[in-house]
């Protein structure tokens, strides 16, 4: 049986087909070179904002404010620009806190601030103003809490304390320092 070019082109065709059809549905099952990342592109922001938090009997306990706030949907995540944070629970003294940058947990409860942070707990009674600074601070609202594993420079009247580690219960108005502490005091007159 002899082939032709026209009994022949039909069986060339076909194997052609067939050829990329199998090409196609491997790279179509193939995974990519690189796993899939996610994105982490905003999916809102706001620019000078205000949240403020009030107790049962309509008081208010809490002001969070930003220059700016970008919330990301990927990891629920908010990073702050410029934030403060004012504290004002009943029988405790007023904080106020401010920092750089900062980033809010996913369900606001954890504040975490970077970069010159700032805390002024206002004078109260015969307690005089307190003044501390870092370059990092984790604040538990609920708690009245406030962390940090950096240095931090306590003033206080005539006297400063410098301490690596911090932990400051604004409630119970108690401060430890963890480590390296070392002070100066000035003679009252």
């Amino acid at each position: 049986m002899k082939l032709s070019a026209t009994r022949l082109f039909p069986l060339v065709l076909l194997l052609t087909l067939a050829l990329l059809s199998f090409w196609l549905e491997r790279t179509s099952r193939e995974q990519p070179a690189q796993p899939s990342q996610r994105l982490h592109d905003p999916d809102y922001s706001a620019e000078h904002f205000t949240v403020t938090d009030y107790n049962l009997a309509g008081a208010p306990v809490a002001t969070l404010a930003a220059a700016r706030m970008v919330h990301y949907p990927d990891d629920d995540s908010t990073d702050l620009v410029a934030p403060r944070l004012t504290q004002t629970l009943p029988e405790e003294p007023r904080l106020q806190l401010s920092a750089d940058r900062g980033t809010l947990s996913r369900d606001g409860a954890d504040v975490f601030l970077y970069d010159n942070v700032q805390l002024v707990r206002e004078p109260e009674n015969d307690s005089p103003e307190t003044r501390m600074q870092t370059s990092f601070l984790h604040v538990i609202r609920a708690r009245s809490l406030v962390r940090t594993d950096r240095e931090v420079r306590v003033t206080e009247r005539g006297r400063t304390l410098i301490g690596r580690g911090m932990e400051y219960d604004n409630a119970s108005r108690q401060l430890t320092l963890s480590a390296e502490v070392r002070g100066s005091f000035e003679a009252e007159r």
